[in-house]
Order: structure tokens, then C-alpha cells, then sequence
């Protein structure tokens, strides 16, 4: 099944308390694909937003924290003045699943609105 961005921001995260195994590289390879500009760093996701002023940079945050809440999978962000990084993995599994790249495909969705 081939599936594209807007088919991974439908998709809502499941719950993941271990037990199951990390994405093999393969399927890391293939949605990494979908979700533009994320980079592959060993067993997480990361991308860096930049934004013009402190204001609109803590209003990205705001709007990916609703976004963690509402899918109870949560990133790690470092934000600045004009930047946030967002970096996502699953810590029960010791790597990435697939709700890493939903919410990667959700919070880049923003952007599109």
C-alpha cells in the first residue's frame, strides 16, 4: 500500500507499551519518504522549524503540544527565539514506530492551512 502524506496525518496514533519491535529500516526508509524534510538520526525523527519571532515560534509549540495531547504520543521540542526542533521516537520500543510519522505528518499538516 503506498501511502502519502495526507494518508498518514488521518491516521491516529495507538497505544505502544513495548512488546513490539521497531520499524525495520526498510519501512523507516519508506515513510520517512512521505513526511518531507525529517531527518533519520539512529532511533529517532527530527526536524527543525523556523519562524520569524519568539511569538509565532511559541505558537508552534502550543499547536504541537494539542497535537501530542490528542494522540498521547509525545515529542521532545528545544525551542529558541525564531526556531523549534522536534524530535520524535518511541521510548517503549527503544526506537521508531509508526506513530512517530503520523504525528511528524500532523504537525507538518500545519503548515498547509
Amino acid at each position: 500500500m503506498n501511502t502519502t502524506v495526507c494518508d498518514l496525518a488521518s491516521k491516529q496514533c495507538q497505544p505502544c507499551e513495548g512488546g513490539v519491535p521497531p520499524l525495520s529500516s526498510g519501512e523507516i526508509s519508506a515513510l520517512l519518504q512521505q513526511i518531507n524534510g525529517w531527518q533519520l538520526h539512529d532511533k529517532h525523527i527530527s526536524k527543525t522549524y523556523t519562524f520569524k519571532n519568539y511569538y509565532q515560534t511559541m505558537a508552534f509549540v502550543n499547536a504541537v503540544a494539542w497535537i501530542s495531547h490528542r494522540e498521547d504520543h509525545h515529542p521532545d521540542m528545544l525551542a529558541g527565539y525564531s526556531q523549534c526542533v522536534v524530535t520524535y521516537s518511541t521510548h517503549a520500543i527503544g526506537g521508531l514506530s509508526e506513530n512517530d510519522f503520523i504525528c511528524a505528518a500532523k504537525i507538518d499538516q500545519l503548515f498547509s492551512i
